[in-house]
């Protein structure tokens, strides 16, 4: 759905989803590519954006694991299926869909890529309200989330010194 593998994200196929794509220059050069390949396939995205990963180890496809947000005091757990995982040259990174019990439904994906020396940091999400309340009568407030996380994730990874991004 949200395609971590391809340099541009066809449209369409995405009937009653949200779709968002945002992208960041995050830092240059190869130490800093290195970093950032490893980074995101360790969660980095996620954990330094405020969230809790309940399993540490490097992104497999397949795995299920649950992702967790306190907000206001409250604990929101968001289980998660890791999709798809893409590692080359110039582009890595992961998607995961959504698993019954999680705020919205849908697919989000994390990439890293270079463009010559700058590397650049992609969020693609398709999201729509998941079937169960109070989470469904929750996605208006959800959607505000959903922008504060996508900041955050731009800036979780980024070298410093890299400025504003892209």
């Amino acid at each position: 759905m949200t395609h971590p593998q391809l340099p541009i994200w066809p449209a369409g196929g995405a009937d009653g989803f949200r779709r968002s794509e945002v992208s960041a220059r995050i830092g240059s050069g190869d130490d800093f590519w290195e970093r950032a390949s490893r980074d995101i396939l360790h969660w980095k995205v996620k954990t330094r954006s405020g969230f809790r990963v309940d399993d540490a180890r490097a992104v497999t496809s397949g795995a299920s694991l649950t992702i967790t947000a306190r907000v206001l005091g409250i604990t929101v757990r968001e289980p998660i299926e890791v999709a798809d995982v893409v590692i080359t040259p110039s582009r890595v990174g992961f998607a995961y869909r959504t698993l019954p019990g999680h705020p919205v439904s849908g697919e989000e994906a994390f990439i890293v890529h270079r463009e010559g020396a700058d590397v650049f940091l992609t969020v693609r999400s398709l999201t729509s309200p998941a079937p169960q309340q109070p989470w469904r009568s929750l996605h208006p407030l959800l959607r505000i989330a959903q922008i504060v996380a996508r900041r955050r994730y731009l800036r979780s990874l980024r070298s410093r010194g890299s400025g504003k991004g892209a």
